[in-house]
């Protein structure tokens, strides 16, 4: 009867155990539920945090968990043109990469206001907690942005936090939760000023400052005679002007990069009238359009940035990577020893497979364009173009150190290099079957699968009468 009663208690024990692993894993709302297993590590949990008629953001959240071991979300922008992210901070650090269109970034760097012009292709760096805005330049392109979005030094609140420093009734302006009082001595102006100040802008986060849109606030300030911005802006960094010789450093540094944001949207007429100038120098952006590949063959080819090639990713500790396979080409199933990976499909089709530890499988799905999806640090995968097209995706790792991920099978694998008579015996073959196999294929990191191979041949003959050579590979892949 004891036995009994300890087998049971053991039991007992053994599923509270899995039970807390499985919510600790998961850790999203019980509502939801976990994701199906066909979308495992597919990243489906998506929220609008901004939409106008100007433009919008959202954003695909993590599901963390203890199988992760850092979290990134993954934000999507769109604006239209001629439109404005207005001046804010967030408790994130945001990795930006400019996905069609041109854009103007600003934000304060060292106490100074940086400034970017940035194309197709180009990569940038925004700190938690520096005020920046984003300006869509094009007059007539929508501005397509994805960005990491890295939680670990947030508030915990939500996906991310936003302090609007330009706002009015939607959105508040972070200054406008100060008593009046404690206002009007700030800036220096009266009570009806700061009223107007904070209650006019109320078309959301991203706005028109077009031609078109005339009823933008924006557009409506830019339109006042010159006087009347100088006078506007004057009133607004007054107190500074006043009182410089009195203020701490602090202090002075918080009203300082408040007037050079202002500077900055609103035009350089406020350059005249004050002894600071905007600066224009910033950390540079990596263009990953620019960069030769790390790797090549005729089946694609892969792209990797990291620490050493865009300093400012050493202080986010995230790293980017972009790649592509011709139709019918295969990423070789490889492991990311150092990072946790997250990849977006930019353009065509393909498929994604996924292993657990154990070696069953942990996801096999059809991905497309616009799917996201992450891979464990540790995990072994493999991304596979469709027949018909190639497959491009990009992405950012959770490590701004050079990932070297490890390749399990091809010319320059794992397997190959460990290949001797004691990886013969992990398998249970002789040293010459293992050697065989360990050989076939002459490819590496991206091999052609049978149609491809076919493909491939094909174009060959077309241009010099050659020998097929992957004869074997396709024996081998099984396909």
């Amino acid at each position: 009867m004891g036995s009994r009663v300890s087998l049971l208690i053991l039991f007992l024990v053994l599923c509270h155990g899995v039970a807390v692993t499985m919510g600790r894993f998961w850790r999203t709302e019980v509502e939801e539920g976990p994701p199906r297993p066909d979308k495992l590590f597919l990243m489906l949990k998506s929220k609008r945090v901004a939409k106008t008629d100007a433009g919008e953001m959202r954003v695909l959240e993590s599901y963390g968990g203890r199988i992760s071991e850092r979290r990134l979300h993954i934000g999507f922008i769109t604006m239209e043109p001629r439109s404005l992210f207005i001046p804010q901070y967030l408790d994130s650090t945001l990795i930006i990469f400019v996905r069609s269109g041109e854009a103007k970034v600003g934000f304060i760097y060292k106490d100074k206001l940086a400034q970017r012009h940035l194309k197709m292709g180009d990569v940038y760096q925004i700190p938690a907690g520096s005020a920046f805005y984003v300006v869509n330049i094009k007059e007539a392109q929508k501005l397509h942005i994805i960005c990491s979005i890295d939680p670990s030094e947030s508030l915990g609140v939500d996906v991310f936090q936003s302090f609007y420093i330009g706002g009015g009734a939607h959105p508040a302006s972070v200054l406008s939760g100060f008593e009046p009082e404690i206002l009007e001595t700030a800036f220096n102006a009266s009570g009806a000023e700061l009223r107007k100040l904070f209650t006019r802008q109320h078309e959301g986060p991203i706005v028109h400052v077009g031609d078109s849109h005339a009823t933008s606030i924006w557009t409506k300030f830019l339109q006042l005679k010159e006087e009347e911005k100088l006078q506007h802006l004057r009133e607004m960094v007054q107190q500074e002007e006043e009182e410089e010789a009195g203020d701490e450093e602090e202090e002075q540094q918080t009203s300082w990069s408040w007037r050079k944001l202002l500077e900055s949207v609103f035009g350089d007429e406020i350059n005249k009238n004050t002894r600071e100038k905007v600066t224009r120098k910033s950390p540079h952006s990596c263009n990953l359009y620019d960069r030769k590949p790390d790797f090549k063959n005729s089946y694609g080819w892969s792209v990797a940035v990291d620490g050493s090639h865009y300093s400012p990713l050493k202080s986010s500790g995230v790293g980017i990577y972009h790649v592509n396979l011709s139709a019918g080409s295969m990423m070789a199933p490889h492991v990311n020893p150092r990072a946790t990976e997250y990849g977006i499909v930019l353009k065509g089709s393909g498929r994604i497979q996924i292993v657990f530890p154990n070696g069953s499988n942990a996801m096999d799905t059809h991905i497309k364009e616009g799917d996201v999806f992450f891979i464990p640090r540790y995990f072994a995968f493999c991304q596979i173009a469709s027949r018909s097209e190639p497959l491009e995706f990009f992405g950012f790792t959770t490590s701004a150190q050079r990932n070297r991920p490890q390749f399990l099978v091809g010319a320059t694998s794992l397997m190959r290099t460990m290949v001797g008579p004691e990886l013969a015996a992990a398998f249970g073959v002789s040293e010459e079957t293992m050697r065989r196999v360990a050989n076939a294929q002459h490819e590496a990191v991206i091999l052609p699968t049978p149609w491809a191979a076919r493909a491939h041949r094909k174009k060959e003959e077309v241009v010099v009468d050659a020998t097929p050579k992957l004869t074997r590979n396709e024996m081998i892949m099984g396909f």
